[in-house]
């Protein structure tokens, strides 16, 4: 674990995954702890696949390849290349282990830069073969949010969130988005899109979290509608932003378990169409690099 601090926030990072362990303001930790009785990660980068495969299997140029759900980038150990006082850089390079499962040679940096209140996430893909490269790649923080866990809100663990009313309500998320009704893409089997559905926003852009928001999984908005999302207390006051450019964004948290923690996800990808059986390289919202060509994105997490 290597950990960087400035004058606001201290952050914590695994060499295993390059995944973001821990962020803290004022000795307040924002991040979820990874408790495996809900979800054992706390912020994973998916790569070279958003979601899943249909039935975790692709074709590409001829071949079948075996890939689990969001990729194997978040369970492999990286490489620190650099550390600075208020910067982190690690290096993944593909090896006989990552080309049984995905066939291009690549490399892939993650970083982690302090700026005042916010955490930049930086990603880096190389191509680092002879031939055309494609993949996705895609961010899953989750923040800590005890107002949709009863037993976390009785343990007292919830003092920074407003008393709950008697009602189902557990805050809001605030959207920067383009219109107020936002077409969503359903995950319906196998983790892969199976279906259409829309939520509407008021015209300040709030869409209200209670425990039933993510009974049918994820909300994933696609064609770049949502450039900003904030996770905002019942009274509406802002907890937590991430502020992106990639096309897609996915909220999540496990449905129907109650989870103290919420997920809002910059994705340059998508998980498959359910019953898709096309080439890897033709799936939706593929990104791809010519032979020494780079990939470079970040987004941005904010604590208001």
């Amino acid at each position: 674990m290597n950990t960087i601090t400035n004058e606001i926030l201290t952050i914590a990072v695994k060499e295993h995954g390059a995944e973001l362990a821990s962020l803290k303001c004022d000795g307040r930790e924002y991040l979820w702890q990874a408790d495996e009785s809900f979800w054992k990660r706390h912020s994973p980068v998916l790569f070279p696949i958003v979601g899943a495969v249909w039935k975790n299997e692709y074709r590409s140029h001829g071949n079948t390849y075996k890939l689990g759900q969001h990729g194997f980038a978040r369970d492999m150990d990286f490489t620190l290349v650099s550390q600075t006082e208020n910067e982190v850089r690690y290096q993944l390079v593909s090896s006989d282990e990552t080309k049984t499962k995905y066939p291009y040679d690549f490399i892939l940096e993650i970083g982690y830069r302090l700026e005042g209140k916010c955490v930049k996430v930086m990603w880096h893909v190389e191509n680092s073969g002879n031939e055309k490269m494609s993949f996705q790649i895609g961010a899953h923080p989750a923040f800590f949010w005890p107002m949709l866990n009863n037993e976390q809100i009785e343990k007292g663990v919830a003092e920074m969130m407003p008393v709950l009313e008697a009602s189902d309500d557990r805050g809001f998320f605030q959207l920067e988005a383009k219109e107020n009704t936002l077409p969503l893409s359903v995950i319906t089997e196998g983790g892969c899109v199976g279906a259409e559905g829309e939520i509407t926003i008021d015209a300040n852009g709030y869409l209200p979290l209670d425990i039933h928001t993510f009974d049918n999984d994820a909300l994933i908005i696609e064609d770049s509608r949502v450039t900003k999302v904030t996770l905002c207390r019942q009274d509406k006051s802002p907890y937590l932003s991430l502020e992106f450019s990639s096309p897609l964004i996915g909220l999540w948290s496990p449905p129907h378990k109650r989870a103290p923690f919420v997920c809002i996800e910059p994705w340059y990808g998508r998980t498959d169409k359910a019953g898709y059986e096309g080439e890897y390289e033709d799936k939706p919202w593929m990104q791809t690099l010519n032979p020494g060509e780079a990939f470079d994105a970040d987004y941005d997490i904010v604590v208001e």
